[in-house]
């Protein structure tokens, strides 16, 4: 297949013709600011070397890297699967179930690092908890990886974020392709109305959610009625709830990246104020009918009956309901999302290394079988 690829960095990227469609107007405000700077000037636990793959219209974010271990996860196949899954190893409640694993963690953290895990190229990776990939032709995606291990022939080529809801066809892509597919975690997806999710008591519980609203005085504040001296707040209770109470290792983003949210739409905001104060914020993007929210905090210094958690959730629902989306809800909270109608689903990198040296090739394919065989029971049962 003849297919005409370029790769843009921060010295080319002025050159890029940005293509005239929703995608790419979108990939232009998320990727310009970024590239022109570095993506750690907007999320401070990020170091990467970051470009443009541009392929028949379509603008797609390429993350490289070298070794990284302090990363955010999403960048970081090491942070993932190490330093990501010791703090979670805390949170089972079996003591002799943490001690068995605890050991075998720590080898395959060794494991990585002696077969340069992080040397990767992430393809489509928006920095974000979540990936959403746009429709494209399966040609295209062997083109891609063609094409960067003849640019980058010592890295593995990674493809973030894929879970049969919402990427079947491309999962059977990528193993027709021959790539290694690594479990990462169990992620919850939401159909869109009208596709049977949603009985009686899922329907209950976000009618009671919702009207939590009226009952504790709050007012729903969309994006446009945001201004930037929110955005301190905004990044305050994002920190609050996904670095200070879930993991530090999560993206960390600066205030200039939630301006940038807000004022060009890199993502779309929706607040909860009460008494002019702003107690709960949302942030999600929308690629093809397929939705996510990579920003979501509250205060956590509230009590819980307030029911900051049920309010913003039962917000986003509605969003998604309204445009009638699928909603990709990430991970954790796992009974309260299958309570109201969310469906669990594996979620999977899907690695092309057939082109490295045996000893990676191994590393990545023994860590597949690991995770297949002892992590993805453990997700299962603990329901992580």
């Amino acid at each position: 297949m003849n297919v005409s690829i370029v790769l843009y960095d921060r010295e080319t990227i002025d050159r890029l013709p940005w293509p005239d469609t929703d995608d790419g107007r979108y990939a232009r405000c998320f990727l310009l600011p970024l590239m022109k700077e570095t993506p750690q000037h907007y999320i401070a636990n990020v170091r990467t070397r970051l470009y443009a793959l541009v392929v028949r219209g379509h603008v797609l974010p390429v993350t490289v890297n070298e070794e990284e271990y302090s990363n955010s996860y999403v960048c970081s196949p090491y942070t993932h699967y190490v330093s990501y899954t010791k703090e979670e190893l805390a949170m089972l409640r079996s003591r002799l179930v943490r001690k068995a694993l605890e050991p075998v963690a720590s080898g395959i953290g060794w494991l990585l690092k002696a077969g340069k895990m992080n040397r990767t190229v992430h393809v489509n990776n928006w920095l974000l908890s979540t990936n959403l990939y746009p429709d494209m032709d399966d040609g295209l995606y062997e083109a891609i990886v063609s094409y960067l291990v003849g640019k980058f022939p010592d890295y593995a080529i990674v493809f973030r974020s894929l879970n049969g809801a919402t990427d079947g066809p491309l999962l059977e892509t990528m193993r027709t392709l021959g790539c290694t597919m690594v479990p990462s975690r169990q992620i919850y997806i939401l159909p869109p109305n009208g596709q049977g999710h949603g009985n009686a008591k899922a329907r209950w519980l976000l009618k009671r959610d919702y009207s939590l609203l009226e009952k504790q005085g709050y007012e729903i504040v969309e994006a446009d009625r945001l201004q930037a001296s929110d955005v301190p707040r905004i990044t305050e209770l994002y920190n609050a709830l996904y670095l200070h109470k879930y993991s530090f290792h999560n993206p960390q983003f600066q205030e200039r990246f939630i301006e940038l949210a807000r004022r060009d739409g890199i993502l779309q905001l929706c607040a909860l104020r009460k008494n002019g104060k702003i107690d709960a914020v949302l942030g999600y993007y929308v690629r093809h009918g397929k939705m996510t929210t990579p920003l979501f905090g509250y205060d956590t210094d509230l009590p819980q009956e307030t029911g900051l958690y049920r309010m913003l959730s039962a917000v986003l629902i509605d969003i998604a309901g309204r445009n009638g989306c699928l909603l990709h809800e990430s991970s954790g909270a796992a009974q309260f999302k299958r309570n109201r109608g969310a469906v669990a689903h594996i979620e999977y990198s899907a690695v092309y290394e057939r082109h490295l040296p045996l000893r990676r090739r191994w590393c990545w394919r023994g860590l597949a079988a690991v995770l297949e065989r002892i992590g993805v029971p453990i997700i299962r049962k603990y329901k992580l």
